[in-house]
Formats: structure tokens, C-alpha cells, sequence
């Protein structure tokens, strides 16, 4: 409103207040004109639906003013006086309501700047006309007072935090649900009213009858139709101009409402059928699908990043607007669309990744709902699924994993290559939160199909291999590790050749082995060499460039070479940070290591980076994984060493327990942490507790070979 008045004052004086349907045009523009009565002589009011309309209206403002051409048998006489007497007259204000065909309404504007002219438009580019105000969705807060005052349970002055905080709560819930749209909110406080019911009921009605719900108007609400109308009309214009503009609003209408991506229309449309196939690969045909969609102000585009968004009860209304056959055939081209453009998984392509999986993720119920399992839809759910792994959302991860598999299995049978690739992706997911009981045996099928279908020296074998060896590794099964290590190193070199990045993996792996087994020399040469690989091959700024570097540090660390590891941590934790994001696991793991560091020196640096790495795995792998337990164990050694001995021992119990639930009581880990642990109850007294323990560690060390460590390496 003040932003309104500020640009009929400061710039030029024919102004619009643009919009969807529903967003509250009129009534702003009534509110606008109540609100500044003082400042004008007079306030006059048209429809401008169509041209039609703003002839009548004009000639009833011609007798309102009462002009001598109120009666002319030509009403365009009568148009023309009032153009004269606004161009003779000021301090007036005309608002011109739903003027969506600017083109129409321009012959209607006075030549003067002597008054206000004020239009209601879903169109969104005005051209010479006037300045444009766009109106936005409510916020949960907005929503929630219009409502509150709408059921008059707050007086029109009273503000938002006068109602009780329940209530509160109840609507902000309800304006988040119909998301932010005006005409929604009213149509559910029409509803409330006269039934009448509760904010809760209606939201429990809504989540299974939505369409009925977005159909109704109250009884006592005639000012505009409902939701669902308001909408389909829209839609229904777009569809008699443009059938392109149309079939971009039903994809639209599939896909995450928010921040669609323009190349799932520009590289992808050969796949989405019939109009939209045919302006594959025309940058101006998609462009002038995009103009007509967004001509009501259905669609929004976003030039600076070429996205698109669209209101979600306007993305409700198309979807339930669309019978059984319709739903199934727009959801199958809009998988093959996304599909098409979603990338291969890999660091260089993970900014694409990122503007695409919300709109994989919205489809995967799609997928379950009309039991797709074309190869697109796998790859799809695949892709999907390995991306969010490798960016730590295990949670979202995994339903998208365990799909794959499942149709896979049986489109395929239970012996196929692909199936083997699924098993192993789940298997890795476990791996990476810790459940490798899961994994295991998931690891071995994977073997054991690429074996028999592949054979022995496949490099998909060789990445079974690989995974299976690394989770031995992590369960400190080390004699069983290191054969398959050197066999997949083996294959790979063969296969691939000595400077492939997969090389550097098994390079990297073997050293890490070499490592946990106190192996030094043998680690460090393997270390360097994967690194060159990934810097030659992957670039200085890849994450597994920052991995090599990490583990390469914590191997200098732990034979005490500090100067050496320092500026190696520093920088894996700088391609990290940058890489993978500030509350990756594996940034965790370079703030872990680089605390280790410090610590051992007496630098006070070291607790921060102890409890943000803390903080990031406990979020990102949950309280229960591992890591989370070795993150433990390194705070409390260092409560431990400052004498903060009642701060450090919860954290040591916690930390034990964690690990013998998840790696057995026997593991190189429960050994490190059994050690320092006994070293604090021998500082507290507790002479027999801590002898029990030590006894525990000794065997488990003696079995291992293990030497005691404080740093865990990611693979």
C-alpha cells in the first residue's frame, strides 16, 4: 500500500497492482482508495473485464458525473466525455478492475497526469501503460491475522499477538497449508463460519477433500468466484491461445512449485509430446510458451536464474482438473523431461544436480502412484537417490534406493548387472550411517552377480571389490580387507589404466589400511600417489582431492609431524567447506582431525572445532553412527586432559556405547576409547574399574594389531 502511493507520487500516474487470481487485487485497490478518500475529489470505479464492460461503465460514470452524453445513443460519445472531463479535471482517482488485456484498456486511459489512474490485472508486463506492483502470497503470519479477523475472533485494529498462542498456531498452519493465497483464506473462513467447524477440522477435511473444498464459494461471499474457478478460467485462456503454454502449466503443475528449472523444457522437451516437442530446441518458441503461460500470472519466471514457480492450489487445481489417463501420461513425460536433463553424479555436475532434485523428489510419488519401471524412471530414482547420498541426506536417500531395487528386481530379475549397481548403492548408504550389518551382506550379492555376469575383471566388479574390502576395513576386519583391496586395485590398473581417478580410490584405500594397521611408510607412498592422480585427473578443488590431503595429514599427525600435517588440513578443510558445504560429514571429519592437532600441542583452538565437528555429524548422521562416537571420544580425552574429568566420562560412556551397539565389543575403536576411559577413572580412584577395562583394550589390541588413534579417515 505505501509502496503504491510512494510511485503514484514519484514516478508515473497510472499504476498497476499485478497478480494471480486471488491474490487480492481488488480488494488492495479498494483499501488503497478508502484509505486516501481525503486526498481525492472524487473516486471512480470501472470493470474492465472486457471492452464490452468498460463501455458500460464509462457511460454510467458519464451520468454519475452527469455529462451531457449520458444518454447518447453511441456510447462511445459517452466513453469520450469522460476522457475529456478526467483530462479537464484533477485530484481524481479511476481504478480500472481486472484490466487482463492491457491492450484493450489503453484506449481507455486518459491523456493527463491531472489524476490516478489504478489498475487490477493478472497480466504481469504492462509495456507503456504504467508501473506495475506485484502482489505476493501472504506469509503465515499475514494469513493467519486475515483469517483471524475474517471469523471475526480479532477486532480489525487488533494484532496477531492478541489471539491465544493455540489459536495463533491453528491459523498460521491453515494459511501455510492453502499457501499464502487470499481467496483460499477466505473461502476457508467462509467455510468455518457457516458450518460451523475449527481451523483443525478444516485442515483434516482439506488433506482428503481438497478439490471439493477449492470448488466451494460461501454462501455469503458473491464478491468473487472460488479457487478452483478462478483458476480454471485462467487456464482454460491460456489453453485457446497457446496449447504449449498450456502443456508447460501441466508439467508445472508435477514438479516442485518452486524454482523450476528452464532446461527441463529447453533440453528436455522432445520427450514432454506434442506442442511442446515441437519447440525443442527453440529458444523462442519455449520463450513465448513462457510469456503466454505467465500472461494471468499462473506462471512466474525468474530471469536471473531461469527458473520458473507456480502457486501450489493453482498447481492443485491443474493436477485435479486432469482425469486418470491425463495424470498418467503428464506424469510419464515429465519423469523422461527430468530424467533427461538430471546428470551423471559427479562433483562437476553436482550445481545441476541441485536445481533438479526437487523435482526428481516430487516425482518419486508419481512414480509409486502409476508403478512406473521404464528405464527412465529407475535411472531417475537412481540418480536422484546417489546424489542425495553423497550430500549427506541419507534419510531422503534411501526410499529412493530401495524403490530402484525393488522395481529393478522385477523388471529385470534378481541377476542382473543393474540390480547388482542398486544393491551396491543401498549397501553404501548403510555404510555411510553406520549400519553395516545392512550392508554387508547387500556388498556380497553385489559381488557376487557382477562376478557371474561380468567377469572376475570387470571394473564394476572391481568397485564391489572396492566397497566390500572398505567396509571390512571400517569393521577392523583387516586380513580380510587387504586381498580384495589388491584385487581390485589390480583390475582397475589393468582395466583402466595407472592415473585413473578409480586407481587413486583403491590407492587411497590400500593406504588407509596400511594406515590403521600402523603401516606408515607403506601408507604414505600410496597416500602421495593418489593424490597426484585425483590433482591431474579431478582438479585441485575436488572433494576427494580434499579427502587424499585429509587422510594424508592424519597420517603425518599421527607420527607426530605436525608442521607437516597442519597446512595439509588446512587446506583439505578449505576444499571441503567449498566442495560439499559447511555441515558436510567429511568437513566434520577435516575439523576433527585438524582439533586432534591442536590438542596434542595445547592449542586452546582445539574444543571449538571439536564441537562444531560434533555438531555437524550429530545432525547430518544422527546421535547413534560411529563417527559421532570417535567425535565423543576426542572432546572428552580433551576434558580429560584439562582435569574436567565429570564432563569428560558421560561422554566416554556415551561413546563406548554407541560403538559396541554398532561394531561389537571387539572393534580397534571400542579399544582407543576403553583405553582413554581407563585412564580417567584411574585419575578418579576408581583403581578396579579402570584395570577392567585396560584388560578389554589389551585384547582387543593384541587381536588387531592396532595402534591407539584419535583420527578416523573417510574413503
Amino acid at each position: 500500500m505505501n509502496r503504491l502511493y510512494k510511485n503514484f507520487n514519484s514516478s508515473e500516474r497510472t499504476q498497476a497492482l499485478n497478480g494471480l487470481g486471488g491474490i487480492g487485487k481488488t480488494q488492495t485497490a479498494v483499501e488503497y482508495a478508502y484509505r486516501h478518500r481525503q486526498e481525492y475529489e472524487v473516486v471512480l470505479w470501472a470493470g474492465a473485464n472486457t471492452r464490452e464492460t468498460l463501455v458500460a461503465d464509462y457511460a454510467a460514470i458519464a451520468a454519475l458525473l452527469g455529462l451531457p452524453e449520458k444518454n447518447a445513443q453511441d456510447r462511445g460519445e459517452a466513453v469520450a466525455a469522460v476522457k475529456r472531463w478526467l483530462e479537464n479535471n484533477s485530484n481524481w482517482l479511476l481504478i480500472l478492475d481486472n484490466a487482463d488485456e492491457i491492450e484493450i484498456v489503453d484506449e481507455f486511459i486518459p491523456s493527463c497526469e491531472a489524476g490516478h489512474v489504478l489498475l487490477t490485472t493478472r497480466a504481469h508486463a504492462m509495456g507503456a501503460v504504467g508501473g506495475s506492483n506485484e502482489l505476493e502470497k501472504m506469509t503465515p503470519k499475514e494469513g493467519a491475522l486475515f483469517l483471524l479477523r475474517r471469523l471475526r475472533k480479532l477486532k480489525k485494529d487488533e494484532a496477531l499477538e492478541s489471539a491465544t498462542a493455540e489459536i495463533r498456531e491453528q491459523a498460521e498452519a491453515l494459511s501455510t497449508l492453502v499457501d499464502g493465497l487470499p481467496l483460499a483464506l477466505d473461502q476457508a473462513g467462509a467455510f468455518i463460519e457457516e458450518k460451523p467447524s475449527t481451523f483443525e477440522e478444516y485442515q483434516t477435511l482439506y488433506q482428503s477433500e481438497r478439490k471439493e473444498l477449492l470448488k466451494r464459494r460461501g454462501k455469503l461471499a458473491k464478491d468473487h468466484p472460488s479457487v478452483t474457478v478462478t483458476f480454471s478460467l485462467a487456464f482454460q485462456k491460456v489453453a485457446d491461445d497457446d496449447p504449449a503454454a498450456a502443456d508447460l502449466l501441466r508439467v508445472c503443475a508435477l514438479l516442485e512449485a518452486d524454482s523450476i528449472p528452464e532446461e527441463i523444457f529447453s533440453k528436455g522437451a522432445k520427450e514432454l509430446g506434442g506442442a511442446l516437442s515441437s519447440i525443442a530446441g527453440s529458444h523462442l518458441g519455449l520463450s513465448d510458451a513462457i510469456e503466454e503461460a505467465a500472461r494471468f500470472s499462473l506462471l512466474r519466471r525468474h530471469p536471473e536464474d531461469r527458473t520458473l514457480s507456480l502457486h501450489r492450489l493453482a498447481q492443485a487445481v491443474l493436477r485435479d482438473e486432469m482425469d486418470d489417463g491425463a495424470r498418467r501420461a503428464w506424469a510419464e513425460r515429465a519423469v523422461r523431461a527430468v530424467n533427461e536433463v538430471f546428470p551423471y553424479v559427479e562433483y562437476s555436475n553436482w550445481p545441476l544436480c541441485d536445481r533438479l532434485i526437487p523435482h526428481a523428489q516430487a516425482l518419486v510419488p508419481l512414480i509409486d502412484e502409476h508403478g512406473f519401471a521404464f528405464r527412465e524412471a529407475t535411472r531417475l530414482l537412481n540418480q536422484a537417490g546417489h546424489y542425495l547420498n553423497e550430500r549427506a541426506q541419507y534419510a531422503e536417500a534411501e526410499p529412493l534406493f530401495r524403490r530402484t531395487l525393488a522395481i529393478l528386481e522385477i523388471a529385470l530379475g534378481t541377476e542382473h548387472p543393474d540390480v547388482a549397481t542398486s544393491l551396491n548403492n543401498l549397501a553404501e548408504l548403510y555404510r555411510n550411517q553406520g549400519k553395516y550389518a545392512d550392508a554387508e551382506p547387500l556388498m556380497a550379492q553385489a559381488l557376487t552377480i557382477r562376478e557371474k555376469a561380468l567377469g572376475p575383471e570387470h571394473p564394476a566388479t572391481a568397485m564391489s571389490l572396492n566397497n566390500l574390502a572398505g567396509l571390512y576395513d571400517t569393521q577392523g576386519k583387516y586380513a580380510d580387507a587387504e586381498p580384495l583391496h589388491r584385487r581390485a586395485l589390480a583390475i582397475r590398473e589393468k582395466a583402466l589404466g595407472a592415473n585413473h581417478p578409480d586407481v587413486a580410490q583403491s590407492l587411497n584405500n590400500l593406504a588407509l589400511l596400511y594406515y590403521n594397521q600402523g603401516k606408515y611408510a607403506d601408507a604414505e607412498l600410496l597416500y602421495w600417489q593418489a593424490l597426484a592422480i585425483r590433482e591431474k585427473a579431478l582438479g585441485a578443488e575436488h572433494p576427494y582431492v580434499g579427502q587424499s590431503l585429509n587422510n594424508l595429514a592424519a597420517l603425518y599427525y599421527n607420527q607426530g609431524k605436525y608442521a607437516d600435517a597442519e597446512p595439509l588440513h588446512w587446506q583439505a578443510l578449505a576444499i571441503q567447506e567449498k566442495a560439499l558445504g559447511a555441515e558436510h560429514p567429511d568437513v566434520a571429519q577435516s575439523l576433527n582431525n585438524l582439533a586432534a592437532l591442536y590438542y596434542d600441542q595445547g592449542n586452546a583452538d582445539a574444543e571449538p572445532l571439536y564441537r562444531r565437528a560434533l555438531d555437524i555429524l550429530e545432525k547430518a548422521l544422527g546421535t547413534e553412527h560411529p563417527d559421532v562416537a570417535q567425535s565423543l571420544n576426542n572432546l572428552a580425552a580433551l576434558y580429560y586432559d584439562q582435569g574436567m574429568y565429570a564432563d569428560a566420562e558421560p561422554l566416554y560412556r556415551r561413546a563406548l556405547d554407541i560403538l559396541e551397539k554398532a561394531l561389537g565389543t571387539e572393534h580397534p575403536l571400542v579399544a582407543s576409547v576403553l583405553g582413554n576411559y581407563s585412564l580417567l577413572l584411574r585419575a578418579t580412584d576408581k583403581e578396579s574399574e579402570a584395570e577392567k577395562l585396560e584388560n578389554r583394550a589389551s585384547i582387543i589390541r593384541a587381536k588387531y594389531s592396532q595402534p591407539d588413534s584419535e583420527n578416523q579417515n573417510s574413503e
